[in-house]
């Protein structure tokens, strides 16, 4: 009894012993993160087709969209560069003008309608903001979004009175660079970047920023 229990003994030892080494070696031959976002990569490529405006080099992440889709958040240093690799991708309006028409802004904002492989560009002005789907914009408004803070007396509520005082310009230029791009200010932002992306015309969002920022907009009554 006593020499089947330590015969029973080294078995097991040695099948222990072996699994040890089985299970390093299958670790050792997994592949890295790296490799498997590469896989991943070469996956989702296969799977898609360039076609009009529709490219394939959507694919390819940029900082910002790598390190926010990852399981954990960027560290405070990473975050300060994507929001100034961000920032550096703002183009101010041409001659300083920021304001367009609220009456197009509105029209724009309450379009949902997004770009197909058929649209040729934004310039095209047939895609829209969506802006309702994450916003409240106005107070007459029974259905939208709160994904993103409410809209309602943008401007009112930060002191804008007149789009043209000295004063307004610091709220001006933020909101400009808020639509232009918004990882400008928040890393991992989930607002579409309409400037930087081409998803909206220079004209299209100053239209946005006379809805927001305008006294006479319905946004600020």
């Amino acid at each position: 009894m006593a020499m089947h229990n330590k015969t029973t003994l080294q078995f097991l030892g040695l099948a222990a012993a072996a699994a040890t080494v089985l299970a390093v070696a299958g670790c050792a031959s997994l592949p890295s993160p790296e490799q498997l976002d590469a896989q991943a990569t070469a996956a989702v490529l296969a799977s898609f087709r360039e076609q009009g405006i529709a490219k394939t080099d959507r694919v390819k992440q940029d900082l910002g969209q790598s390190a926010c889709s990852s399981d954990k958040p960027p560290s405070d240093a990473l975050a300060r560069q994507i929001m100034a690799q961000a920032l550096a991708t703002v183009k101010w309006p041409a001659g300083g003008q920021y304001l367009g028409d609220w009456r197009e802004g509105e029209k724009i904002a309450q379009n949902g309608r997004g770009f197909t492989w058929t649209d040729t560009s934004a310039a095209a002005g047939s895609g829209g903001g969506s802006c309702y789907n994450c916003h409240q914009i106005g107070k007459a408004e029974i259905s939208f979004g709160n994904i993103g803070p409410s809209l309602h007396n943008y401007g009112k509520n930060r002191g804008v009175s007149d789009v043209t005082a000295p004063t307004a310009a610091p709220i001006v230029q933020y909101t400009w660079t808020k639509i232009y791009n918004s990882r400008s200010f928040s890393a991992c932002s989930q607002m579409p970047r309409f400037g930087h992306g081409g998803l909206m015309t220079e004209d299209q969002i100053r239209h946005v920023m006379a809805l927001l920022l305008d006294p006479k907009s319905p946004v600020n009554q």
